[in-house]
């Protein structure tokens, strides 16, 4: 998710952004050792907008995004809608908005419960599979801050360092995440210009990544990453 402007009125989400790659072995473990009510919330302080971070589900997030001009907020991927609502009141705002990354379930699979509960709600989303759409985006901005829809970060970076052992800012960051995750506190938002220094999938055009992908083409050199990630075995440590 990328905060913006233009979605909540006059100032808001200027677009939406979907930053995790697929499910890995992460959920399996955060089932067993991280459960919802466990894990916290976290408030985002964005200029004229709050973010809050609300976990949901085993290793999901939803996140309220929060106008403080106007008193309006927007949701984005609201699978536990009472979750929302309640929220929404903590912070004072009305509820107007809707953003769906996708239509999977553990995403999409409170919007028809949660229009229920809150009237007159627009719903927007990229694929005519999620429910209770009333506005498609087909266009999203350059994003900024980047808000992911599961806490994977830690499997993230594990494999991150298997592609690029040698890079001391995923080491950091691995070291960071699992301090974090210690003691319940999530591990987003980053933002792009943190990806480009330990993100494999946007670190393509690097040597020591098509070095390892024993490629020279950041077009193959992704593809090779994407299904090594696929195949790949999480470590313990």
């Amino acid at each position: 998710m990328v905060v913006g402007r233009g979605l909540l009125g006059r100032r808001s989400l200027a677009a939406l952004g979907a930053a995790c790659a697929r499910r890995g072995l992460g959920p399996a473990l955060l089932g067993v050792f991280c459960h919802t009510d466990l894990r916290k919330n976290l408030t985002v302080d964005e200029g004229t907008m709050k973010v809050e971070v609300l976990p949901a589900l085993t290793d999901n997030y939803m996140y309220l995004v929060i106008d403080d001009e106007t008193k309006e907020a927007a949701i984005v991927d609201p699978v536990q809608p009472q979750k929302v609502v309640d929220a929404a009141r903590k912070h004072g705002v009305k509820l107007t908005t809707v953003l769906t990354t996708h239509h999977h379930w553990d995403h999409a699979g409170g919007n028809e419960k949660l229009v229920k509960l809150e009237s007159g709600l627009k719903v927007y989303g990229g694929d005519d599979r999620i429910g209770a759409l009333t506005h498609k985006i087909t266009h999203l901005s350059t994003l900024q801050r980047v808000y992911c829809g599961h806490e994977y970060t830690i499997n993230n970076l594990k494999f991150a360092r298997h592609v690029e052992p040698g890079n001391a800012a995923i080491r950091e960051k691995l070291a960071w995440a699992k301090e974090k995750y210690s003691i319940g506190e999530p591990t987003v938002p980053s933002t792009l210009a943190e990806e480009f220094t330990y993100n494999p999938f946007m670190r393509v055009r690097e040597k020591t990544v098509q070095q390892h992908a024993g490629e020279t083409d950041p077009v193959t050199t992704m593809r090779a990453v994407r299904r090594e990630k696929d195949q790949f075995k999480m470590p313990r440590d």
